[in-house]
Parts: structure tokens; C-alpha cells; sequence
């Protein structure tokens, strides 16, 4: 089918990406990434008005903008929506949604503490791989992987799969999407809000969720019709 063009190319791009995660876990450098902003004093730029106020609180009110802008799209396309047909702008818009509400679950059942809540910074947490953490505290507050904020980026990367068929749109959003979830992630490092290892797991997550939605939307939108 053509919706399925190119899945050999995904299925690589998501196994290597997956591995360099594995690899980043393995080497344990989340903590001396956390170290280069913060000390036993904590983050001094963690209130900063440009990582909180404008990338932090600015970049999630963009993220809702967008998202609301697609919504309305469905019915009432502009732009670079008109290239596609509704079934497609449907599928954009529920993969969109699918994706940050998983991030957002994940997060709620996860007993990872943020960089901020780890003695080393001034907090109470002692340092466990989070991936041992669901449902065993660190001692913090926990609920901190993966990183929601970063989501506000990597959940439109379902864009990429909407738009295959105008490469060009297609690569744009994706790198717009990328970009997105990189800078908001690096954003929330330097506040000591989040560890790589969640930036980097949460644009894992929406990649896999988009490419699993795109896979399975044409059955889907004929049980719909």
C-alpha cells in the first residue's frame, strides 16, 4: 500500500536511533551532562526568563496554538494542510494527541526524580537509572520520565508520516519537529528539570507512536467510514 512506502528506511532510522539511546544509558552520562549547569547550590538558571518563562512556558503555549491550529484544520485546512486529504489531517491531528498522552501516562507512573531533586544538586534523590524507577521511588518526587516539556516538539513529528507524500513538507516538518523537542529539551536540562536520557526517550517514544499510528490509520479510517 502506499502509506507503507519506505517503512524498511523507518524501521532503521527507529533501531539505530534506539540504539544510540541504549548506548548514552549505558555510559551513565546523564549525571555529568546534569553537572555542567548545576552544583550542590542547584541550577542557576532554573527561574532564568529566558529557559523558563520564553522556551519553558512560552514554547508549551505554542505547542497547544499548533495543536488547536491542526484541530480546526481538519475541517478548515490552510496552508501546507491543503496538500493533504482529511483522512490525513485526521491521523496527524489523533497522533498528536496519542503521543503526548502517552508521555504524559508514562510520566505519572514513572518513579524517576528530576536533576533537580538529586542530593548532588542540593535535593534528597540518590541517582537510579530510571528505567529501574517504575514504581520504586528515589527518594524525590518522582513522576519525572520521560520529558513532557520536550513532547511540546516531538509530538508533531507525526507530520512527517501526514506529509510523505511532499517530501519536501515532509522533511521540513520533521526537522521543525525535531528541532522543537531538542531545544525545549536542552531548555529544560539547563533548569535541571530533566536528564538527556528523557529528552531523548520522549523523542523515541512520539517517533514510534507516529510511525505505529501511520501503520495502522488506513484500517482504522475504514472501520471509521
Amino acid at each position: 500500500m502506499p502509506h507503507r512506502r519506505g517503512y524498511r528506511g523507518v524501521a532503521a532510522a527507529t533501531l539505530v536511533s534506539l540504539i544510540g539511546i541504549l548506548l548514552w544509558e549505558a555510559a551513565g552520562r546523564d549525571m555529568a551532562w546534569a553537572g555542567a549547569f548545576g552544583d550542590g547550590n542547584g541550577f542557576a538558571w532554573r527561574s532564568h526568563w529566558l529557559f523558563s518563562g520564553v522556551l519553558h512556558e512560552g514554547g508549551r503555549r505554542a505547542s497547544w496554538a499548533l495543536a488547536l491550529g491542526l484541530c480546526l484544520g481538519v475541517w478548515w485546512p490552510m496552508g501546507i494542510l491543503r496538500r493533504i486529504d482529511l483522512s490525513r489531517r485526521l491521523q496527524l491531528v489523533v497522533t498528536v494527541m496519542m503521543a503526548s498522552a502517552l508521555v504524559s501516562a508514562m510520566k505519572v507512573g514513572s518513579g524517576s526524580s528530576c536533576p533537580w531533586d538529586m542530593q548532588a544538586f542540593g535535593g534528597v534523590a540518590h541517582h537510579v537509572p530510571h528505567w529501574r524507577l517504575w514504581g520504586l521511588p528515589d527518594g524525590g518526587s518522582g513522576h519525572c520520565f520521560p520529558a513532557g516539556h520536550a513532547s511540546a516538539g516531538f509530538s508533531f513529528l507525526a507530520g512527517w508520516f501526514a506529509f510523505r507524500e511532499s517530501p519536501r513538507v515532509a522533511n521540513a516538518w520533521l526537522c521543525g519537529a525535531i528541532g522543537a523537542g531538542l531545544l525545549f529539551g536542552l531548555a529544560q536540562q539547563v533548569r535541571g528539570a530533566h536528564f538527556m536520557s528523557h529528552t531523548l526517550w520522549t523523542g523515541w517514544i512520539c517517533w514510534v507512536v507516529a510511525w505505529g499510528m501511520d501503520a495502522a490509520w488506513p484500517r482504522f479510517a475504514e472501520v471509521v467510514a
